[in-house]
C-alpha cells in the first residue's frame, strides 16, 4: 500500500509548469507544490517526493489479489489486452496526425494562394531598411549578446521557493489588495475631469471575506490625486518631448542623406508641395473662373491685433511676418505652405532665393521682403490688396498644411485709410471662408472683453453648424491675470460664450508681447505658464487643449481629413466639366486643336515673327520703285512751284542754271534728307502694315488680328529711324544733284518722258481746277443739263478777259501788274460784271499756270532731237534745253536715294524692326491682362477653360 502511495504520488511530480513564462509571484502561485487549501501535506512528505528513489516507477500499479493463506497473483492476459490497446491507439493517433497534416498543408496552400504578392510593394520601404544588413553587423550583436545560460542563472531557484510556499502564504491577499488599490485609484483618475462629490475607496478582496471600505476625505484626496496626475503628465510629456526631438534629429539626417543622393535615387516631389502648387495654379487664372476655391485650406482669420500671426509664427516655428504695435501689418493675403525639410528655410513662389531661418539676418530680410510684396499689391488709393502673397516654409518637424493669413477684421476705418477698407477686408475673408473645404482657424484675443468681438459673428455666419471651424484663444495668461471670473474662460472653451459652433476649442499663449522674442522662449514660457497654472489644476482647461503644438496637430488632422473628403469629389466634378467642354468644342471646331490662351499667343508670336522675316525677302527693285514714287509724289510740288516755275520766267540759260542751283542746294540743305527719311520709314510701316493684315487664304486665323494690330502699332511706336542716315544721305543726294552730265541718248529720253508725265499730270490738276471755278462747259451744260452758279458766271467772264490778254501778249510774265489787274476790272464792269482785285488775280494765276504748262510740253517735243546740241552745249543752236537737264538731275537724284535709303531698309532698319517686335511680343507674353484683352472669342475661351 505504501509504495502504491508512492508510485501514485511520484506519478505526479513528474510534470512541470512553464515557470519561466510567468511573473515572479504568478510563479510563486502556479507552482505545483505551492501548499494549497485542498493538498496539505507536510513538509517530510514533500521532502520524501523530491529525494525518493521511487520516482521512476512504473505508471501503471501492480494488482495484488486477497487468498486465503497469503496474496496470490491473478492469473490473465493482461499483457495482451494492453498491447493490443496500445497498437490500437497507437494506429489512431498516427492516422489523425497524417490526416491532419494533409489537411494543414492543403489549408496553408490555400491561404498562400489568397495572399497578394507583396513583392511590388517593396519600395513604400525606406532605401535605407533594406541596407541595414550592410551598415550592421548582426553577427556580432549576436555575439555580444548573452547566453540562454547566463540568463537562466539569472533566474530564481524554484526548488528553495517551493520549501517557502508556507510563509508566502500569506502574502497573495496583501498584494492582490494592492493591485485592487492602483486600479481603484486609476478610475478615480479618470473622473477628475469635472469637479463633484467623490468618495475613495479601496478595496480589499480576500480569499475568504471582503474588508469594510475605508472612507477618506474627498478634498484631500482630489487635491493629491490632481497633483499627481499633473506630475506624471508633465513626466511623460517631457519624455515625449525628448523621443520627438530624437526623432526630428533623425529624420533630419534621412532627408540630408536624400538631399545628398547617397541613395542614388530620385525623390518624388512632396505631397504638401504638389497640393501648393495646384492651389497657386488656379489662383493664377482669371478671376471668373472660381474653381481655386473648392480645395481644402486653413483661413486664419480674427480681429486686428487678436495674434493671428502670432500663431501663424508658432505653428512655422518662425518669426517670419512683419510686426507693429496697434497698426495693420497685414495688408494682403499671405499663403504659407508647410512641409518638413532637413533645413528650416523659407522661400516664395516666384524666387529662388532661400531664406535660412536660423539666422536674424535672413529673417530680417524675409520679414522686409514680404512687407515690400504688400505694399507694392497695394493700388493705390486702397489699403489693403486681394493679390495673394505665396510663401513656402521647410523645416524638420513641421506640420504639413496650407495656411492664408488674411488681413485683421476691423470695426472703424481710422485716418489714413481707404473708405472702403471694412468692406473689403470683410468681402476677402467671406471669399475665403464661404468656400464649403475651407478650414476656419477663429483667433480671438482673450485678453479683451467678449462683447468686443467682431470675427465670432463673421464666422457663425460661414459655418454656423461649425463643421469646420477651430476656435484659438489667444494671450490666455494676460486673460487669467485679469480676468474677475476665471469661469468666463471655461466658459469660452467650452463653446458657451460665444454665438458660433466649432470642432474644437483650444488656448494658447504667443509670448509676452516682445517682438524680439525667439520661439524657444515663447515654448518655454508657455509650458511654464500652464504648468503652474490654476486653470489646469482647477479642471477649467483640459491637457490637450493647451499649448500651439497641441493646435498645430489637430489642425494638420483636421485639413488632410478634408483634402481626403473633397479631392477626389473636385477631381469627379473638373472630369465632368472637361467632359462637357470636350463635346461643345467637337460639335463646333471639330478640325482644330485645342489651344488655350498662352498657346494661341505662341502661336500668333510664331506669324507674327515670321512676317517680320518676310521683310527681308522684299526684292530691291521692289523696294526702289516704291521708294522713288513715294518720294517724288512727295517733292513734286515743290520742284514744280518753288525750283522750276520760279527758273523758267528767266530769259537766259545762264539765270535759269543760276537760280535752279541755288534752290536745289538750299532744298538740299534743309528739307530733301528729312522727306526721305520720312518716306522710307512710312515705306517700311506699310509693307510692315501689308504682311501683318494680309490674309493668307483658308490658313487665315481671325482671331490673331486684335493681337496683330496692337503688336504693329506699339512697334511702329517705339521704332526710331537712325539719326545718322541724314547726314549721310544728304552728302548723296547733294552730289547727285550737282551732276549735269547725261552720258547718252537714253537719259535723255528718259528725262523727257519724265517731264512730259510731270507737266502733263500737272495740266490735268489745273484744267480741273478751272473747270471748278468757271463751271461746266456748253457740252456738259447741255448733255447733262448742268447750270452754272452765279460766282462761276462771274470767273467764267473774268477768264474770257484774261485768255484776251495772253493772247495779245504771249511772253507775258507770271504776274499781272496793277494797271492790268485795272483795266479787266473796268472792261468786266462795261459788261455788266462787278468783280474784285483777288478774283482777278487768283483766276489769272490759275489761267497762267495752264498756259505755262501747255508751252513747256511743247517745248519737251522740241527737245527731243536736242541731245546732239547739248553734247555740243548747244552752241550755233537757238534751242534751250536747260529744263530737261534740270528734270534729268531730279530724277537721277530720286533714283540714288531710293538705292540709298533701300540700303539702310534692308541692312539696318528691318533688323531693329524685328528686335522691337520681339520685345513687344515679351512684354505681352508678360502682361495676361492684355493678352485676354487682345486674344478674344468664344474659341479661345473655350480652349482656355478646356486647358484649366
Amino acid at each position: 500500500v505504501i509504495c502504491r502511495s508512492l508510485a501514485n504520488s511520484s506519478y505526479g511530480i513528474k510534470r512541470k509548469s512553464p515557470l519561466q513564462n510567468l511573473h515572479l509571484i504568478s510563479r510563486s502561485i502556479h507552482h505545483p507544490y505551492y501548499p494549497s487549501s485542498k493538498f496539505q501535506r507536510s513538509p517530510l512528505r514533500i521532502s520524501v517526493q523530491l529525494f525518493s528513489s521511487l520516482n521512476r516507477l512504473p505508471l501503471r500499479k501492480t494488482k495484488l489479489l486477497d487468498v486465503k493463506y497469503g496474496y496470490q497473483s491473478h492469473r490473465n492476459f493482461w499483457l495482451a489486452r494492453l498491447a493490443s490497446r496500445l497498437l490500437k491507439l497507437r494506429y489512431l493517433i498516427l492516422g489523425s496526425a497524417v490526416g491532419g497534416g494533409y489537411t494543414a498543408k492543403k489549408t496553408y496552400d490555400q491561404w498562400k494562394d489568397m495572399m497578394p504578392d507583396l513583392d511590388e510593394y517593396k519600395w513604400i520601404v525606406p532605401d535605407f531598411i533594406w541596407e541595414l544588413d550592410e551598415h550592421l553587423d548582426f553577427e556580432k550583436i549576436i555575439k555580444a549578446l548573452p547566453d540562454a545560460d547566463d540568463l537562466a542563472k539569472l533566474l530564481p531557484d524554484f526548488d528553495k521557493i517551493g520549501e517557502s510556499f508556507t510563509s508566502l502564504k500569506g502574502f497573495f491577499s496583501p498584494g492582490y489588495n494592492l493591485v485592487s488599490e492602483v486600479i481603484g485609484a486609476s478610475d478615480l483618475l479618470l473622473l477628475l475631469g469635472s469637479p463633484g462629490e467623490t468618495a475613495f475607496r479601496a478595496t480589499d478582496q480576500g480569499y475568504d471575506n471582503d474588508k469594510e471600505y475605508k472612507k477618506v476625505s474627498d478634498k484631500e484626496k482630489i487635491d493629491q490625486l490632481q497633483e499627481e496626475l499633473l506630475r506624471t503628465q508633465l513626466k511623460y510629456q517631457r519624455m515625449l518631448e525628448r523621443l520627438e526631438k530624437e526623432n526630428k534629429e533623425l529624420r533630419k539626417l534621412v532627408l540630408q542623406r536624400d538631399d545628398k543622393g547617397i541613395h542614388q535615387r530620385k525623390l518624388k516631389k512632396s505631397l504638401i508641395d504638389m497640393y501648393s502648387e495646384v492651389l497657386d495654379i488656379l489662383s493664377d487664372y482669371d478671376a471668373s473662373y472660381n474653381t481655386q476655391d473648392h480645395l481644402p485650406r486653413v483661413v486664419v482669420v480674427g480681429d486686428q491685433s487678436a495674434g493671428k500671426t502670432s500663431v501663424l509664427e508658432m505653428i512655422a516655428q518662425a518669426r517670419i511676418f512683419p510686426r507693429g504695435s496697434g497698426e495693420m501689418m497685414t495688408r494682403s493675403p499671405v499663403k504659407v505652405t508647410l512641409s518638413e525639410g532637413p533645413h528650416h528655410v523659407a522661400l516664395f513662389k516666384d524666387s529662388s532665393r532661400e531664406f535660412d531661418l536660423t539666422k536674424e539676418e535672413d529673417l530680417a530680410a524675409l520679414r522686409n521682403e514680404i512687407e515690400i510684396r504688400m505694399r507694392n499689391s497695394v493700388k493705390e488709393g486702397c489699403t489693403v490688396s486681394t493679390e495673394t502673397i505665396s510663401l513656402s516654409v521647410k523645416g524638420p518637424g513641421l506640420q504639413r498644411m496650407v495656411l492664408v493669413d488674411l488681413p485683421g477684421v476691423i470695426s472703424t476705418v481710422t485716418s489714413g485709410m481707404a473708405p472702403d477698407t471694412k468692406e473689403t477686408i470683410f468681402s476677402i475673408s467671406k471669399a475665403y471662408m464661404q468656400n464649403p473645404n475651407a478650414i476656419i482657424l477663429c483667433i480671438q484675443d482673450g485678453s479683451v472683453d467678449a462683447e468686443r468681438s467682431i470675427v465670432t459673428d463673421l464666422v457663425s455666419q460661414m459655418d454656423p453648424q461649425g463643421k469646420r471651424t477651430i476656435f484659438v484663444l489667444t494671450k490666455v495668461d494676460l486673460a487669467e491675470k485679469n480676468t474677475a471670473s476665471p469661469s468666463r474662460i471655461q466658459q469660452i472653451i467650452e463653446g458657451k460664450l460665444f454665438p458660433m459652433k466649432a470642432l474644437g476649442y483650444f488656448a494658447v499663449v504667443t509670448g509676452k508681447g516682445n517682438s524680439s522674442e525667439s520661439i524657444e522662449s515663447i515654448k518655454e514660457y508657455e509650458e511654464e505658464f500652464f504648468q503652474n497654472s490654476k486653470l489646469l489644476k482647477t479642471c477649467m482647461l483640459k491637457a490637450h487643449q493647451v499649448t500651439t503644438k497641441n493646435l498645430s496637430l489637430a489642425v494638420s488632422d483636421c485639413f488632410w481629413k478634408m483634402v481626403r473628403e473633397s479631392v477626389e469629389q473636385q477631381a469627379d466634378a473638373f472630369k465632368a466639366t472637361r467632359f462637357n467642354l470636350e463635346t461643345e468644342w467637337k460639335n463646333n471646331y471639330p478640325r482644330l486643336r485645342e489651344l488655350d490662351r498662352n498657346e494661341l499667343f505662341e502661336k500668333a508670336k510664331n506669324e507674327i515673327l515670321d512676317e517680320v522675316i518676310s521683310l527681308t525677302q522684299v526684292t530691291p527693285k521692289h523696294w526702289e520703285e516704291i521708294l522713288q514714287k513715294t518720294l517724288w509724289e512727295r517733292v513734286s510740288t515743290h520742284v514744280i512751284e518753288n525750283i522750276y516755275l520760279p527758273a523758267a520766267q528767266t530769259m537766259n540759260s545762264g539765270t535759269f542754271n543760276t537760280t535752279v542751283d541755288i534752290k536745289l542746294k538750299q532744298w538740299t540743305d534743309k528739307q530733301l534728307p528729312n522727306k526721305a527719311v520720312e518716306v522710307a520709314w512710312e515705306t517700311l510701316q506699310e509693307e510692315f502694315s501689308r504682311f501683318m493684315t494680309e490674309q493668307k487664304g483658308k490658313e487665315h486665323d481671325d482671331i490673331f488680328d486684335k493681337l496683330k494690330q496692337a503688336v504693329k502699332e506699339e512697334t511702329i511706336k517705339r521704332h526710331k529711324w537712325n539719326e545718322r542716315a541724314e547726314d549721310s544721305l544728304r552728302v548723296i543726294q547733294h552730289n547727285a544733284l550737282e551732276d549735269r552730265s547725261i552720258s547718252d541718248k537714253q537719259q535723255w529720253d528718259a528725262a523727257i518722258h519724265f517731264m512730259e508725265e510731270t507737266l502733263q499730270s500737272r495740266l490735268k490738276d489745273t484744267e480741273s481746277v478751272i473747270e471748278d471755278m468757271v463751271g461746266p462747259d456748253w457740252k456738259k451744260r447741255w448733255l447733262y443739263w448742268i447750270g452754272r452758279t452765279k460766282e462761276q458766271n462771274i470767273r467764267n467772264e473774268t477768264r474770257n478777259e484774261l485768255e484776251k490778254l495772253i493772247k495779245c501778249n504771249e511772253e507775258h510774265a507770271a504776274y499781272l501788274a496793277n494797271d492790268e489787274v485795272t483795266t479787266v476790272r473796268k472792261n468786266l464792269e462795261a459788261r455788266g460784271v462787278t468783280v474784285d482785285s483777288c478774283l482777278i488775280k487768283d483766276t489769272w494765276h490759275q489761267i497762267y499756270r495752264r498756259y505755262f504748262l501747255k508751252t513747256a510740253l511743247n517745248h519737251c517735243n522740241l527737245c527731243r532731237r536736242g541731245f546732239y546740241y547739248y553734247q555740243r552745249h548747244f552752241v550755233d543752236s537757238e534751242l534751250e534745253c536747260n529744263d530737261i537737264v534740270l528734270f534729268w538731275r531730279i530724277q537721277r537724284m530720286l533714283a540714288i536715294t531710293a538705292n540709298t535709303l533701300r540700303q539702310q531698309l534692308t541692312n539696318t532698319e528691318v533688323r531693329r524692326l524685328e528686335k522691337n517686335v520681339k520685345e513687344v511680343l515679351e512684354d505681352f507674353a508678360e502682361d495676361n491682362e492684355k493678352k485676354v484683352k487682345l486674344l478674344t472669342g468664344k474659341r479661345v475661351q473655350l480652349a482656355e477653360d478646356l486647358s484649366k
